[in-house]
């Protein structure tokens, strides 16, 4: 039956983490709520016990969007035993426990990505924020709530200007923004073929974007296509290599990303996801 509220049961599940641990950046927080935007839908979490309450404003059939995005039937102990049984993993699962890697939009989740770079978390908000107020479908929200928007579709991005996506505060990032939504829109680009590639090649596809580096790309591949192999080096990510892994000597980039590629076992880049988290909330 439609519905505009359910219970999604899930254990080891830890909402504030999963949604400020840098993977998406249209989520805040309210009270002891998270508020944000999945597809075209306002949605309200609430961390329960064993679970998690979602509302949105419009009556429901299907809830599968959510449970595909919020990941809720993976089991998480099972991925966290491929982890590396060593002491800067276990202090990380132990300090984030519950993290999980979200499933997100592919267009989304490549125009924010392209959108944070040298940015930190709280300006990437801000300036993805900007986009969608400008350029986005206001959403149908409760009324004790500020306006929400929609993420604006590729085809909306490549029918503006340089000016024009400028004026959201996003700077350099402007041009690499459009002649991805251009190449996307006018079907040049197919973010579904990333899906039937290997890593390798779906990486290789991706850096054909302007704008689009090895960073980028892995974090594409792993929050929006569940490659978890994929093992986004960002600088957080080297801190915590260098500091947890090789404390007294220097290690080469190079070094650390092919530590990274074999250390890490089949799902690195949730390991990766545990140690950035980590490094960036707990070990400032």
């Amino acid at each position: 039956m439609a519905s505009t509220e359910i219970i999604l049961p899930v254990r080891n599940y830890d909402l504030a983490a999963t949604l400020d641990s840098g993977q998406v950046f249209r989520w805040r927080q309210m009270e002891n709520s998270w508020i944000g935007v999945c597809g075209n839908n306002f949605v309200c979490l609430t961390q329960i016990e064993n679970g998690i309450r979602a509302e949105i404003p419009l009556p429901q059939e299907n809830w599968n969007w959510l449970k595909e995005f919020l990941q809720t039937e993976i089991d998480l102990q099972k991925i966290l035993k491929t982890f590396p049984d060593d002491e800067p993993m276990r202090r990380a699962v132990a300090a984030c426990h519950g993290l999980r890697i979200l499933r997100q939009d592919p267009w989304e989740c490549l125009a924010s990505f392209i959108l944070s770079s040298t940015k930190q978390i709280v300006q990437i908000r801000q300036i993805v924020s900007n986009l969608c107020e400008c350029f986005g479908n206001e959403l149908i929200a409760p009324k004790n709530y500020s306006p929400i928007f929609s993420f604006p579709a590729a085809e909306k991005i490549a029918s503006l200007t340089e000016t024009q996506l400028r004026s959201c505060k996003m700077g350099f990032r402007a041009p690499n923004l459009l002649a991805t939504a251009q190449k996307i829109a006018d079907g040049t680009f197919d973010l579904e073929r990333i899906r039937q590639m290997n890593y390798a090649d779906a990486q290789n596809e991706l850096m054909k974007l302007r704008g689009v580096g090895k960073k980028i790309a892995d974090c594409v591949l792993l929050f929006a296509y569940g490659f978890d192999s994929a093992f986004p080096v960002d600088v957080w990510v080297e801190r915590a290599l260098q500091q947890l892994y090789f404390p007294r000597r220097r290690v080469s980039e190079k070094k650390l990303r092919h530590f990274a590629t074999t250390h890490f076992g089949p799902h690195a880049g949730y390991a990766q996801q545990y140690l950035f988290h980590f490094m960036r909330t707990k070990m400032k």
